[in-house]
């Protein structure tokens, strides 16, 4: 687009690859994320300083934060991405329910708004029926959240899940929702312009997940059919305009196994997962975000996936070993290459992977014209993925690739539970 961009990194991330290739670079503090990725002040600060007219926030730190998107209006500078109002909007889950409701897309059947005490709580429980999850409204990542199966069970946990709730988020407010059985997680990727207007670029499902972290993505889901494409599409596309969505961004369902589908939330952002999508409808969503924050309105078309594609994330953890992070110096990379084959990292050989963030270090993304030949030839890329002087979760993803189940499409959210790697 020839746009010339400016990068921000903490001292931790100096060697880092974007900070080497962008056109200038900008440090904004030490290590700890809140004294510099978090820093709010200091970003500003860098984008005043560089003359740079918008602030692309990636898709961790503060990419749904209504306050920085908030401040960057005040700056003059344009948040690339929505709103504070969709932020606040889509950010609180409560409140995100309720407009989901109004706008007709089905949602889990749950109490109405937050629950203040265990007394609400179980009256709540009885009327929507065990098994129930409780969730923080402010969460993410499954902390606060808790499957219930009985009163007793209630009694015990209520304080607990609250208590970290409000030390993980600052925010104990509590909701509940009906848990739903053998779930998949299956998300709608949207785009929306300064018009209104929205359109859907299809599905990814995400259901296989440890500790409610995505660990591989594919799309198209082999659980859809068309009919459910279509259904769950067009609700997609009636949350974003029910807010006048503007940006790219995800809308997240559970599917049950009878195929219904629920709204669970959205994500005001793009997805770490987002290049599944541009692999197989070729679609380039970064552009596509800059372009709708400079005005630029959406085709109007839905698209739909044309081949298969499927992401696997490398992380600095040793899955023989819990998942445990295992941050330190990467003595040896070779990244598999060829047709249909995409790494995207910021690593190389002789970089140190530091202790301070999310232990992604790589994400693998393959495409091919069905889903039994992008199983093949991610099995063969991750054979060929070489990463040396730390453990990484390559050898899991190996296993999975032969996994049985996940060849034939079988299987949920649980199905790391009874995973076992050999």
């Amino acid at each position: 687009m020839g746009i010339k961009t400016v990068a921000v990194y903490s001292t931790a991330d100096r060697e880092s690859l974007h900070v080497r290739f962008a056109d200038e670079a900008v440090c904004i503090g030490p290590a700890p994320s809140k004294e510099s990725y978090l820093n709010m002040a200091a970003i500003i600060s860098a984008a005043e300083i560089t003359n740079s007219d918008g602030i692309h926030p990636g898709y961790g730190f503060l990419s749904e934060n209504a306050k920085f998107s908030h401040i960057c209006e005040e700056h003059g500078i344009k948040f690339i991405g929505p709103s504070p109002e969709m932020i606040t909007a889509m950010g609180d889950k409560a409140t995100a329910k309720a407009t989901m409701i109004k706008a007709g897309v089905p949602t889990v059947p749950g109490s109405e708004g937050l629950i203040d005490t265990l007394e609400d709580a179980l009256k709540a429980a009885s009327e929507v029926g065990y098994p129930v999850m409780i969730k923080a409204t402010a969460g993410g990542g499954g902390k606060g959240m808790r499957i219930i199966r009985s009163d007793e069970e209630l009694n015990v946990q209520w304080d607990k899940a609250r208590a970290e709730a409000g030390a993980a988020f600052g925010n104990d407010g509590m909701y509940m929702e009906k848990f739903i059985e053998e779930p998949r997680h299956i998300e709608i990727q949207i785009a929306g312009d300064q018009n209104g207007n929205a359109c859907h670029l299809s599905e990814r499902d995400c259901s296989v997940q440890r500790r409610h972290q995505k660990l591989v993505e594919e799309t198209p889901s082999p659980f859809m059919d068309d009919n459910l494409r279509e259904a769950m599409g067009k609700a997609a596309i009636k949350a974003a305009e029910a807010i006048r969505y503007e940006g790219v961004g995800t809308v997240e369902f559970l599917v049950d196994k009878y195929k219904n589908f629920y709204f669970m939330e959205m994500n005001t952002r793009i997805q770490v997962e987002h290049p599944i999508t541009e692999e197989v409808i070729n679609y380039d969503l970064i552009k596509e975000q800059i372009k709708l924050a400079a005005g630029i309105p959406i085709s109007g078309k839905n698209y739909y996936p044309e081949k298969h594609a499927i992401e696997c994330r490398i992380n600095a953890e040793d899955p023989y070993n819990g998942f445990r992070p295992s941050p330190g110096k990467i003595t040896t990379l070779h990244v598999p290459g060829g047709h249909g084959v995409r790494v995207d990292t910021h690593v190389y050989a002789g970089y140190t992977i530091p202790p301070h963030y999310d232990s992604m270090i790589a994400k693998l993304i393959v495409v091919h014209q069905t889903r039994e030949e992008a199983i093949d030839k991610m099995l063969r890329a991750l054979q060929e993925f070489v990463i040396e002087g730390i453990k990484t979760t390559i050898p899991f993803h190996i296993q999975l690739m032969q996994d049985e189940r996940f060849r034939k499409g079988d299987y949920t959210t649980k199905f790391m539970d009874d995973f076992v790697l050999k």
